[in-house]
């Protein structure tokens, strides 16, 4: 855990501003009328939940347990039992989805959007499932059918997340587009599954172009030579789907409850953000600023 200290001092100066305003907020409209306390600050229950998508364990249990507490209990001195830190994680999704807010990175004027699928159990098992039962469901992707939900990104070609989106997986890729751009966008590239002049319309609306190729037996559409490169380079957002499931481990089917999923989701957007290197484009100034004269 090189980054340790630089994770946690990170964390540590949001929850700082963040913490106070959310307790106070908390108690004005009765969200929470007990404030109990813990030995353990709310900016290294993050940390921890941080990291754990960063260390290639698979079995939180097995990290907390036979991992930070065995060789990270000095960065931790008041590091609590197991069960009793499980009892306090729901308390961190809050902090958390705003922590991954404040750290989202800023459009560049050449952004990807694609959706990925997130499985939560085998499809054998989709009639016992019962966790996320309520919230989950079946749909399509490029491997066949599955159960469970779809993960939206919108990325730049710097590899940093602008806009990130859970939705059933019975939902079309185009119906949360228009509520993830900002008006700092420009052209906004996706696959064809996003084919949609309503979409189109809406983003053009907005200040942001939707760039796309047809489908055979659709007419052609003229695009320039940027935007043909662009779009062969696509590559880049599907390579960030792999890592968030490979590496920050986005995807499993052991979820034991609601927040479970969420922290597990948030958790390794967050390890991926924080990443020093990510995928990205070799795109230099010159080029782009000769494109945005272009434009």
């Amino acid at each position: 855990m090189d980054n340790l200290v630089d994770v946690f001092c990170d964390v540590d100066d949001f929850c700082a501003v963040f913490m106070p305003q959310w307790k106070k907020q908390c108690v004005t409209d009765g969200t929470r009328k007990r404030q109990r306390s813990s030995r353990m600050d709310m900016s290294e229950i993050m940390t921890i939940i941080i990291l754990f998508h960063t260390s290639h364990h698979r079995d939180f249990k097995n990290y907390y347990t036979g991992y930070l507490a065995r060789f990270f209990k000095s960065d931790f001195p008041h590091l609590l039992s197991y069960t009793r830190f499980l009892e306090l994680m729901p308390t961190a999704v809050v902090p958390l989805c705003s922590y991954f807010s404040s750290i989202r990175s800023l459009p560049t004027g050449i952004e990807f959007v694609d959706s990925t699928s997130v499985k939560v159990c085998h499809n054998l098992r989709i009639p016992r499932h019962k966790t996320l039962s309520g919230l989950a469901r079946r749909g399509k992707g490029t491997m066949g059918w599955f159960y469970g939900f779809k993960l939206h990104l919108i990325v730049n070609h710097k590899g940093g997340i602008v806009a990130a989106k859970i939705t059933p997986a019975n939902t079309h890729d185009t119906k949360p587009v228009s509520g993830m751009v900002v008006n700092a966008m420009d052209k906004l590239y996706a696959d064809k599954g996003y084919i949609s002049k309503a979409l189109a319309s809406e983003l053009l609306e907005q200040g942001v172009t939707l760039v796309n190729n047809v489908r055979k037996n659709m007419k052609k559409k003229v695009l320039s030579l940027w935007d043909r490169a662009m779009l062969s380079r696509r590559f880049i957002i599907e390579t960030i789907n792999d890592q968030l499931k490979n590496i920050s481990q986005i995807e499993h089917s052991r979820h034991r409850s609601v927040h479970g999923f969420m922290l597990n989701m948030i958790g390794g957007l967050i390890a991926y953000q924080l990443k020093e290197s990510k995928p990205q484009l070799n795109i230099t100034d010159v080029d782009f600023n000769a494109i945005s004269v272009m434009a």
